[in-house]
């Protein structure tokens, strides 16, 4: 039996940058961290005892002979480009909800790939998993997707992303100490909205405007590097919310399936209580609110958010591990 652990990720700043067709042409960055959430993959061999050949549980469970039959899309791509033939048992556990901002597609892509790998005795390296994840989601899925959410899963840890014109990808760790990263995580709160999406569909949207949303696009990459500066120059760190704002404001813009009426007026009453900044992770049009708020206005924003879920989390710093090996 194999478990892979993969954390899911927050994106504060430039994402729609990492877009092949635009960083291609324009170069791309992204400043995201991965946190202490996680998607959890548990492959073993399936004894030839049984009537079905593979066994995929996650919110449903599939019984089948042949990989074609398998309703799961990534499952179903993933074993076909491995040619996995022998009978195979494949369980999905997540602390949180899929489809909701937080890369969890490009988690599970990047988990399944480490377990089965794992399972086979091979041995990969964080660059191979996110350039294999990336190029299944990509080229084999043919998903509407970028490709920092499978770097950042891979990866772990607060970075720098760097998308190349050549189509390669940098990782940066950001140097920053750890006080002050510290204090950005006690400055942040994360809100399950409760409306799910499929991030596919809204991104489909931006990718045909890209052209059209050329100058936000410039200007959502250029808050990286202020957002950086914020962190490792010592500013006060409120200009880190007060510019998510102003990058939330960038991205509404770019499509009008990102946010929606009982979004703004979510985050509308967040910031009434105190928030100087925020924005839903991922796509847009649900899921996931993150907020910037000094610690002591925390109180005020729950209160006025008491119909959502609130999430604690940590920054983390692993990446997708192997947790347990017992081939």
């Amino acid at each position: 039996m194999i478990i892979s652990r993969t954390p899911f990720r927050i994106s504060f700043f430039g994402g729609g940058t990492d877009y092949p067709p635009w960083y291609k042409e324009h170069g791309g960055a992204v400043l995201s961290t991965s946190f202490d959430k996680y998607c959890y993959i548990t492959c073993r061999p399936l004894p030839p005892f049984f009537d079905h050949k593979y066994r995929i549980a996650y919110s449903k469970v599939e019984n089948v002979r042949d990989i074609a039959e398998i309703e799961h899309p990534a499952v179903r791509a993933i074993l076909a480009e491995m040619n996995f033939d022998c009978g195979l048992e494949v369980h999905c556990d997540s602390d949180l909800p899929a489809r909701s901002g937080l890369g969890t597609s490009s988690s599970f892509v990047v988990g399944m790939l480490h377990s089965l790998t794992a399972l086979r005795g091979k041995r990969v390296t964080q660059d191979w998993l996110a350039r294999e994840a990336i190029r299944v989601e990509q080229v084999v899925m043919r998903e509407n997707v970028g490709s920092q959410d499978q770097t950042a899963a891979a990866h772990g840890g607060l970075n720098l992303i760097r998308f190349m014109k050549d189509g390669s990808i940098k990782v940066e760790p950001i140097v920053v100490p750890d006080e002050r990263k510290r204090n950005l995580n006690d400055h942040l709160m994360l809100f399950f909205t409760g409306f799910s999406r499929i991030s596919s569909d809204i991104a489909k949207t931006h990718v045909a405007n890209l052209n059209d949303n050329s100058a936000s696009l410039h200007r959502m990459r250029a808050m990286v590097d202020e957002a950086i500066e914020i962190l490792c120059d010592g500013r006060d760190i409120r200009a880190f919310g007060e510019l998510l704002h102003a990058g939330w404001m960038e991205k509404r813009a770019l499509s009008d399936k990102v946010s929606n009426d009982s979004i703004d007026a979510l985050y509308q009453k967040a910031r009434q209580a105190g928030a100087l900044g925020g924005k839903l992770l991922g796509a847009g049009g649900g899921g996931f609110l993150l907020l910037f708020a000094a610690p002591e206005r925390h109180a005020a924003i729950r209160e006025v958010l008491r119909d959502l879920i609130l999430v604690p989390f940590s920054f983390e710093t692993s990446g997708s591990q192997v947790i347990y090996y017992q081939p």
